[in-house]
């Protein structure tokens, strides 16, 4: 790897304005999820026992004992959590300065706090991935707060090797677990002929793209295999234009995912992750052998992975009909000894190029000039060298559960280490769309609610399918937590979903924090001038229309039968899922800051999510692009000087590594008065002579 200033300093940025993402989204939901008369009360889950605040910190790792010494209850604590989180964050991404180790830190602080009370609703796969990119920002994050502190930075390479490694988790686990979990429409390649229309919450393109023949779904599942199981060994590939390659079909997929569904921040936050495939300079010029023989290189592998795709999956084209068919050529049995095979190869070429990585940080290291300079460097890369070891080291526990012989034999020492910090949620198991479910039509829960028990009105949710004629909605970055636990709902019975239960109950009982979860303009909601007297559930399932009609739907059975306020089978089931009040909510001071937190909330109530967050991405990307096209200006009216100034990359490559420093510690100062658009401007020349 070259230089990776942009890089690190670009993933920082996008970090930063995913964590404001995910503040606000979930700041905006608090009071229905979590408030003394939301679904599942966070106060519910902090037992003030009278221990002193260190053992309760251990205990359970969350700011939130601090309420009561602030004199706030459990859900004004959340909020505050929030709101600092959420102003932190999005003040990072309009100041580099800002984004600083200890922020970064405090952020993760801020969120694993809110986590720990989260329960199911925030117990979702990118939330854990937020959680340990988080804490990678961490390592890989400069910290302007001590002085002196970033004159070395040797170990830059090495901790944003560790985002690298993450990436290659998260994609790898989630190819194999598709094959592993032995769900019939992955191996038979129609998992993407169910998708689109039985994903949570599609967006409009889901119906276009559930239109197209078959066949072209079958291909890109067999794209899809070979994006997120054979490419992500290229991560590790030391010729760049692989890793590009990588980087390119990564970001593809992405985007295809994006397109046509919604899936808040997850995959902006593996967009992210992506930055760690790429350096300063995506070319490097060499003698006529040496490109040569890369060039050879490169063919081969790709040659070689285009001639395993064809073998493993059987691609004939029909050349008449104008097709590409497509079957899965290989055995359980088969795939099974392949994963054995390279589980254990996949950790040792992670060691290698972490070792690559170290190496080359400490032979920077010993070049620099000067004692000072030298010793601060070395206890540098000795401190982050250790941390991103360990790192990687407890990775290795999660990492290895898809397969388990591999997990077996892993050094005991690890699984101690990796459950000492397992509630920090430090390092996590991943694998997305393990089964493909609604194979039969998707299943959707519709609550209605009567005054008579004759005349019965559907409850529309504002982003979920309900309406069969109302458009997909397109909410990303936001995710709607409410109407994401009901799609896990449906897949069963409500029983195993008992905040369900608390649903109904609070939805009988007319409670204006849980009606905004479904719909936060009031007048929709069908009840808004007086509560229900009686509310049921039913089970559809729904299908895309063949016609631009959208939703098609069946009656299935009933959900949940019909209750009412003192209704025995409601109040059996709110005590079987310990959902009945436990004690009186705490009682809140008057304080400057209580009114501070409900002001903040009366200004936001009623706002859409989706466009609160879209509008802070707009002013946010604005004025950091302001801020560049400034700074362009400034240069341009700088009178022009006698002598012509060498290309920095150029310049760069035949500096020695304490003048590179030196320059790099310069620019970094200049980035923060720029917003860190200094070097995007240094770096257009590089991105333009691209040759891909």
């Amino acid at each position: 790897m070259g230089y990776i200033t942009l890089p690190r300093r670009l993933f920082l940025w996008c970090m930063a304005l995913i964590y404001m993402f995910a503040f606000f989204s979930l700041y905006l939901q608090i009071p229905g999820l979590y408030g003394n008369d939301g679904l599942l009360p966070a106060r519910w889950q902090l037992r003030y026992s009278g221990k002193a605040f260190l053992e309760q910190l251990l205990s359970t790792p969350t700011l939130l004992w601090l309420g009561p010494h602030l004199g706030l209850d459990t859900q004004t604590a959340m909020e505050l959590l929030c709101l600092l989180g959420a102003a932190l964050s999005l003040a990072a991404t309009l100041l580099e300065s800002l984004r600083d180790s200890l922020v970064f830190l405090f952020l993760w602080v801020l969120y694993l706090s809110l986590c720990q009370v989260g329960q199911v609703f925030l117990y979702f796969q990118w939330d854990s991935l937020l959680l340990e990119t988080g804490f990678l920002c961490v390592l890989i994050a400069p910290l302007t707060t001590v002085p002196g502190w970033r004159a070395g930075r040797v170990h830059d390479p090495v901790t944003f090797w560790l985002a690298r490694w993450l990436l290659f988790r998260l994609m790898f686990a989630s190819g194999v677990v598709k094959l592993t979990s032995r769900c019939p429409t992955w191996w038979g390649l129609t998992a993407l002929t169910y998708h689109y229309e039985t994903q949570c919450i599609p967006t409009p393109l889901a119906w276009f793209a559930h239109q197209l023949p078959v066949w072209l779904h079958k291909l890109s599942v067999v794209a899809t295999f070979v994006i997120e199981i054979a490419v992500p060994f290229l991560f590790f590939s030391p010729l760049r234009r692989l890793r590009l390659g990588a980087f390119y079909m990564q970001v593809l997929l992405q985007v295809l995912i994006i397109l046509s569904g919604n899936y808040n921040f997850f995959n902006l936050l593996t967009l992210t992750l992506c930055l760690s495939l790429l350096d300063d300079q995506y070319t490097r010029s060499g003698n006529m052998f040496s490109e040569l023989l890369r060039f050879l290189v490169e063919l081969a592998v790709w040659t070689l992975i285009g001639y395993g795709t064809v073998t493993c999956f059987d691609l004939q084209i029909d050349w008449d009909k104008g097709t590409v068919s497509s079957r899965t050529a290989f055995t359980f049995h088969q795939f099974n000894q392949f994963l054995k095979t390279v589980t254990f190869p996949a950790v040792w070429l992670g060691v290698l190029s972490l070792t690559w990585e170290l190496v080359t940080a400490m032979f920077r290291c010993a070049c620099v000039q000067g004692f000072f300079r030298r010793f601060l460097g070395t206890v540098q890369w000795t401190v982050f060298g250790a941390a991103a070891v360990s790192m990687f080291a407890i990775s290795l526990v999660p990492f290895t559960y898809i397969e388990y012989d591999s997990n077996a034999s892993l050094w005991p020492g690890l699984r101690q280490g990796y459950d000492a910090v397992g509630r920090y949620q430090l390092v996590n198991s991943y694998g997305l769309f393990r089964r493909m479910t609604g194979v039969g039509g998707r299943p959707e829960v519709v609550i209605e609610g009567s005054m008579d028990r004759v005349t019965w009105t559907e409850i529309e949710f504002m982003y979920k399918p309900g309406n069969l004629s109302a458009t997909p909605a397109v909410i990303t970055p936001h995710q709607p937590r409410l109407d994401w636990q009901m799609w896990f709902a449906a897949l069963g019975v409500h029983s195993h979903s008992p905040w369900f239960t608390s649903l109904m109950h609070r939805l009988l009982q007319g409670k204006t924090e849980v009606i905004e979860l479904i719909q936060s303009d009031m007048s929709k909601y069908p009840f808004h001038q007086q509560p229900p007297m009686y509310l049921r559930a039913h089970r559809y399932k729904y299908w895309f229309t063949e016609k631009l009609r959208w939703w098609r739907r069946v009656y299935v059975e009933e959900f949940y039968p019909t209750v009412h306020l003192g209704d025995a089978f409601l109040e059996s089931m709110l005590s079987h899922h310990g959902l009945k009040e436990k004690s009186s909510p705490r009682r809140l001071s008057e304080t400057a800051l209580v009114q501070l937190v409900r002001w903040v909330r009366a200004q936001v109530n009623g706002l859409s999510a989706p466009l609160l967050l879209w509008s802070l991405l707009f002013c946010s990307a604005s004025i950091c692009l302001l801020r560049g096209l400034q700074f362009e200006v400034t240069l341009k009216t700088k009178p022009s000087e006698p002598t012509t100034l060498p290309h920095p990359q150029e310049d760069k490559q035949t500096m020695s590594v304490e003048e590179v420093d030196e320059e790099e510690e310069v620019e970094d100062d200049a980035g923060k008065k720029t917003g860190g658009f200094k070097d995007d401007y240094e770096n257009v020349e590089d991105v333009t002579d691209e040759d891909g």
